[in-house]
């Protein structure tokens, strides 16, 4: 979902080392909205571009499990465990076919992991947040995944053919945990008094990390105007967070539930809501690995990795032995 710009700052993209007749003709497929596909030529900083966005949106989905995992064996009923233990494998498939995706760019799966559990690579900021109360995973689905689905429906015509494959289950999948976040939410914010409290709070507290999903503001985004020109990305940052204000802001209306934004109003002139600032000094804190619950996150990372190398060594083992059967 989770494909935000999280670099500050980044070094010029220079293609001035490669044959100008193939940058030519890559350009030109790009330009035509044609599919660029593993065995063709690409520039060297379209392939490294790529392995970073699509290995950091399979690292948010991976990560992306621990948040709601944590309240499996707590949800209210078995209707609500059997749903999110169904969402939570669903994340987890996500990751696969984004690592898959960036496989067939040059990127080994255990230095992309590495990257994420050495701190090199950088996930989605919102999964560094804690989901307090219930409400929280009703949350996550409504605003959260929300967010991913405004973010990855366009990248159904990314440029790249695996990513842009991989991405139309993807969103299929994203929209029922969108439905299912927004009927709890639903539901309790039509509940006991004390249920749409819990409901309130938690829009309050997932609302602006939400919005920093889509990445920082245009002007700081380093990579934007490459990735849009190579058809990487569709719509920039901006573009998508006023999307996600101009459809989500109803949506809380039709809740009853009050946005936590003081600024919010709509604009006629424009057509679309004018909203607050967003505190662009804790989106930078929370990438740098300061967000509330980001050190649990990683150590539970790397303790799955590390806990469960016996099932790769084994999966490993089984292969050369059936390879080495065919070769007999």
């Amino acid at each position: 979902m989770y494909t935000t710009e999280l670099q500050k700052s980044a070094k010029p993209v220079s293609l001035s080392n490669e044959p100008q007749e193939l940058v030519d003709a890559f350009e030109a497929r790009v330009a035509a909205d044609e599919f660029i596909e593993p065995k063709d030529w690409m520039p060297e900083a379209y392939r490294k571009t790529l392995i970073r966005q699509i290995s950091q949106h399979a690292h948010s989905e991976v990560v992306g499990m621990l948040p709601e995992g944590n309240w499996i064996t707590r949800a209210p009923s078995l209707r609500r465990k059997a749903v999110l233990l169904a969402k939570v494998q669903d994340e987890g498939g996500h990751g696969l076919y984004l690592y898959c995706a960036a496989e067939t760019l040059g990127a080994s799966r255990e230095e992309m992991i590495d990257a994420l559990h050495s701190g090199r690579a950088k996930y989605s900021t919102i999964f560094n947040y804690p989901t307090l109360t219930w409400a929280d995973i009703g949350a996550i689905g409504w605003l959260v995944d929300g967010a991913a689905i405004m973010n990855q429906v366009p990248l159904q015509r990314t440029s790249y053919g695996p990513y842009a494959r991989a991405m139309v289950r993807v969103c299929k999948e994203e929209s029922f945990h969108q439905r299912q976040g927004y009927e709890i939410m639903m539901v309790l914010a039509n509940g006991t008094p004390e249920q749409r409290e819990m409901a309130q709070d938690a829009l309050n507290r997932w609302w602006w990390p939400s919005l920093m999903m889509f990445g920082p503001s245009d002007e700081n985004s380093p990579n934007t105007a490459q990735s849009m020109r190579w058809r990487i990305k569709r719509d920039t940052n901006d573009e998508l967070r006023q999307k996600f204000v101009d459809v989500t802001v109803p949506q809380a209306e039709f809740l009853g539930l009050t946005v936590p934004d003081p600024d919010l109003k709509w604009n006629a002139e424009r057509g679309a809501y004018d909203f607050g600032a967003v505190d662009w000094e804790e989106f930078y804190a929370v990438v740098r690995g300061e967000g509330p619950v980001a050190r649990e996150r990683m150590l539970a990372r790397r303790k799955a990795w590390d806990d469960n190398r016996w099932v790769r060594e084994a999966a490993a083992a089984h292969e050369a032995k059936r390879a080495a059967k065919k070769a007999a």
